[in-house]
Parts: C-alpha cells; sequence; structure tokens
C-alpha cells in the first residue's frame, strides 16, 4: 500500500491516519465524521485521505 506520507499541499504527515481511516470507513462509518474523530481537519489533507486510490496492485505486475 502506497498511501502518501505527507499532504501535498501543505507537508502535514497524513499517512499515520490511513489504517484507521480504511478500517472504520470499510466498517460504514461515515467518512467525514471519521477524519473529524481522527483530527484531521485541514481540507487538503482531508482530500488526501478521502481521495487516495492503491494503484499498487494493478501496476505491480508490469515492472
Amino acid at each position: 500500500m502506497m498511501v502518501p506520507v505527507r499532504c501535498f499541499t501543505c507537508g502535514n504527515v497524513v499517512s499515520e491516519h490511513w489504517e484507521a481511516f480504511e478500517s472504520r470507513v470499510d466498517d460504514g462509518e461515515d467518512p467525514g465524521a471519521v477524519l473529524d474523530d481522527l483530527g484531521v481537519g485541514r481540507h487538503c489533507c482531508r482530500r488526501m485521505l478521502v481521495s487516495h486510490t492503491d494503484l499498487v496492485d494493478i501496476v505491480a505486475p508490469y515492472q
């Protein structure tokens, strides 16, 4: 899994929240509420987590 370590816009660390965010959203929680609970408040950082798509499994066979 290749989650960006830092937000591309502001430089805050966002990767530390990924596992909790992904597991809670997969369990059916609202993504916005999860981000609020994790303390991710900036719009740019929220974007990094909400819009992440893991493409490693798709691209890896072509290496």
